[in-house]
């Protein structure tokens, strides 16, 4: 191994070190304090019996989260059939199993909130955002982030005030813990009916970080609650403020930058996404460690590995970490949802019911104020979107945490404001996020393609007539149908459905966007078969590791590509006109590589069987149609993908064998101009 690369790997072994001992550190730093001296025969009894009941505790836990995963799987198949939001029907079977249950509400730790299902929701959000979209509207979310969520703060409070009686610093507590936005249903639901991108990144990017500054926030009303005092040091609470909130970041802006960092030196897809799940809850922790946020450590560490991380990953590495965390994303808000639902104790909320609709109010006219008044940072926000991001301020995993985490030092107003925590969840949730599709409808939101419609109308029919033509040949074939019948019903039956299958071509020609969505549809549907295969293949010991490793690696790469890449090639390589064939002699290991380069640039190409070879290897023949200006670009690939290297021949020389260095490799092309082309 070279000395650059032992050099590498020593850096990272000893980064990986680094972590692992401030992970430690940071989430048991008393460990050292510990007794050492053993335990006499009571304290052993009692141990013994202390671990019984932790073992007990474990296991009652583990089975509450399958049973609220297999509920979570039965809530999806029936929310898909009746096309509803996915995270309602979860706060509705929690809301069922809470009747259910009577009095004998669940009690979460907020810790369960924050520390456990909060970090991955957040990451996968924070990891799919794009750098680039991020930062055309990074003024606006600010704006929405930071001013918008003191606005809605001290707002919140002073209704509430106002209507309940509070006292000022109780209702501002109330107004921080509410002040954090959760659009996990309306994101779902944006992506589902194609919302314009630039919408989703408004809405997404003020939740990733209101998060965190609200509950900055909350933690500095909760002090000024608790100390049963109006005034508030301006000057201090803004520089604790900027502390807190810019430790997070910094502290997941480092950790980020040093697992993708380690990522690129690293070459296993397990390793990787298992690097990626030690940052989503490596960065929340040692920020909470460090007294900083850490809500807004893994909103940093997010971002910098999904724009930084994908980078030094292979594409099969890609497709599993993106995988994997929609899959850790789907299991988080499933349990989280269903946990609201099954906190929420609905005789409190009736018997509280006035204060609760005092606390909608609020939030409603607040929502008004900072998205209407606020909303003029950025380029011109169309007052369809203002309407949207104003109805789209759903409450969720944050509000109901901090309201779960509120000290009892707060007296018997904290059951009050609990209640209107859990009323004002359960409204934006199922009210305005059940109205929200119809909203979108209502203001015309979604951009109707005249031509992907008219395609999918012709496409149906013409896939029912080829439906029709088939059973009647079925029946026909199995003795149920005459002769007579058939010959009567089949051949108008036939031809209407190959006029259909004409006017369905003629509507993909209409418009280029459409054209480019059915075949991308249809490649990637052919990618998904082919490694489908491949794994079959894997499985039944009919290729090695190392073979399946390589192919796989090919599938990813195209299933990786950009959509526009995709189309453009497939076009390219029906539409390309060949001025020349070049004759590529390769030997025998280099054959797939050069195959597969050439693929990659959607050239035609053709393998021969041929003779001869050198020091006792085979060659193959390789015939390659050349378009029109690509002769260069074929010639570079060739060149790349069947590199030059040294092997040793054995040579007897008298009665001694030795061995001696022979350059191979290489390819040896020559090129033709051809009159005509066809591909048969």
């Amino acid at each position: 191994m070279k000395k650059t690369q032992i050099k590498k790997y020593q850096r990272l072994l000893s980064v990986l070190l680094l972590l692992s001992v401030l992970l430690a550190g940071c989430a048991n730093h008393d460990i050292l304090a510990a007794d050492v001296l053993p335990p006499t025969e009571g304290e052993a009894n009692a141990n013994e019996a202390i671990v019984d009941d932790e073992a007990e505790r474990i296991t009652n836990m583990v089975t509450i989260v399958v049973s609220l995963l297999l509920l979570a799987s039965l809530v999806g198949l029936v929310t898909s059939r009746l096309r509803l939001p996915y995270t309602v029907g979860l706060v509705l079977m929690g809301l069922a199993l809470s009747l259910i249950r009577g009095e004998n509400v669940i009690i979460i730790p907020p810790e369960l909130f924050l520390g456990l299902l909060v970090p991955p929701l957040i990451f996968e959000a924070a990891f799919h955002v794009k750098a680039r979209d991020l930062w055309r509207e990074f003024p606006q979310i600010l704006t929405f982030a930071i001013p918008g969520m003191l606005i809605t703060t001290f707002l919140v409070g002073g209704v509430v005030a106002f209507g309940t009686g509070f006292s000022f610093p109780l209702a501002l507590v109330f107004g921080s813990l509410i002040a954090a936005t959760d659009p996990v249903a309306v994101v779902a639901l944006f992506r589902s009916l194609g919302v314009p991108k630039r919408l989703e990144v408004l809405l997404e990017g003020e939740s990733l970080f209101n998060d965190g500054t609200a509950i900055v926030v909350f933690n500095l009303m909760i002090a000024v609650a608790v100390a049963d005092t109006v005034m508030i040091d301006p000057l201090n609470s803004v520089l604790e403020f900027f502390l807190v909130a810019g430790g997070g970041l910094v502290i997941g802006f480092i950790l980020g930058a040093l697992i993708s960092r380690m990522i690129g030196f690293i070459d296993d897809a397990l390793i990787e996404t298992t690097l990626t799940t030690v940052l989503a809850f490596g960065s929340y922790i040692v920020a909470e460690y460090f007294h900083v946020s850490g809500v807004l450590a893994v909103v940093a560490a997010g971002l910098v590995s999904g724009n930084i991380g994908p980078r030094g990953m292979s594409p099969s590495t890609r497709i599993l970490v993106f995988n994997f965390w929609d899959y850790a994303a789907f299991i988080a808000n499933s349990v989280v949802f269903l946990l609201i639902g099954l906190q929420i104790n609905l005789n409190v909320l009736l018997a509280d019911w006035q204060v609760i609709l005092w606390a909608i109010l609020a939030v409603l006219v607040a929502r008004a104020v900072s998205i209407y008044g606020l909303s003029w940072v950025s380029k011109k926000i169309p007052r369809s979107y203002k309407h949207i991001l104003y109805w789209g301020g759903l409450r969720g995993a944050i509000s109901l945490a901090l309201a779960l985490s509120l000290p009892l030092d707060l007296g018997p107003e904290r059951s009050e404001i609990q209640a209107m925590a859990f009323g004002v969840v359960l409204f934006t949730l199922l009210v305005q996020g059940l109205s929200m599709k119809p909203l979108i409808n209502k203001v015309d939101l979604i951009q109707k393609n005249e031509a992907q419609e008219e395609y999918q109308r012709r496409h149906a029919r013409a896939v029912m007539a080829r439906a029709s033509y088939d059973r009647l040949k079925e029946k026909y074939q199995s003795g149920l149908l005459s002769a007579y019948i058939w010959e009567l019903m089949a051949k108008p039956l036939k031809q209407h459905a190959e006029a259909l299958s004409e006017s369905v071509t003629e509507a993909l020609h209409v418009d280029p966007k459409v054209e480019g969505d059915v075949i991308e549809n249809a490649m990637r549907d052919l990618l998904h078969t082919q490694r489908s295969s491949l794994n079959a293949l894997l499985r039944d010991g009919i290729i090695t590791e190392e073979i399946y490793a390589q192919l796989v690696g090919e599938v990813d790469t195209a299933l990786t590509q950009p959509r526009s890449n995709m189309v453009e090639l497939m076009r390219q390589r029906n539409n390309q006109t060949i001025h020349g064939i070049m004759t590529v002699i390769v030997q025998e290991t280099d054959v797939e590589n050069v195959i597969a380069s050439l693929n990659r640039l959607s050239i035609p190409v053709t393998r021969l069987s041929s003779f001869g070879g050198f020091l006792g290897q085979k060659n193959v023949t390789l015939l390659a149609g050349i378009p029109e200006g690509q002769d260069r670009n074929i010639t570079n690939a060739i060149t790349r993908a069947s590199q030059q290297r040294v092997e040793f021949l054995a040579a007897k020389n008298s009665d001694e064998i030795s061995e001696t260095a022979v350059t191979v490799g290489g390819a040896t092309i020559f090129t033709f101009d051809v009159e005509r082309y066809e591909e048969l």
